[in-house]
């Protein structure tokens, strides 16, 4: 199964505003280079766009999924029980270390969305990374066999 990048997120700090940028830098065993949170166990995240907008319908919103707080959106890739599988995106790899639960912030944004994004992965995934290289907007995220 083969999906694309539609956007990459860089979160300065906690609480802190997420800056969409179109070219970012993984960094083996680090995360996304700028990213507050480097090192530790949720060096990257991701949220399934797809998953997103049918959430989107569910509770006729039309919220920018920026404030899922995720770093990276992909669509046409499902994250759902993927722990432990292995993603190349753009030149870099990471591996699935677990899902995303959404947080109580989530319903700050809009009430319902926490429990809305909750179940089957819906708060998407997170992972480290295990080869560097650049990620950028529009480019292929691929599950790979062998990390």
């Amino acid at each position: 199964m083969q999906g694309k990048i539609e956007a990459i997120w860089i979160k300065r700090g906690k609480r802190a505003p997420m800056d969409a940028v179109s070219l970012a830098e993984l960094v083996k065993g680090k995360g996304l280079r700028h990213n507050a949170n480097q090192g530790g166990w949720r060096q990257v995240t991701l949220l399934d766009a797809d998953v997103w907008d049918r959430v989107m319908e569910e509770l006729d919103a039309d919220l920018n999924p920026a404030v899922r707080r995720a770093n990276i959106l992909v669509r046409g890739l499902e994250l759902a029980k993927s722990r432990g599988k292995v993603l190349q995106l753009g030149n870099g790899k990471l591996k699935i270390l677990n899902e995303t639960k959404p947080c109580e912030r989530m319903d700050e944004a809009l009430p319902g969305l926490q429990k809305a994004l909750y179940d089957n992965w819906g708060g998407g995934a997170f992972g480290r990374v295990i080869e560097g290289g650049d990620v950028w907007v529009g480019a292929e995220a691929t599950w790979v066999e062998k990390g």
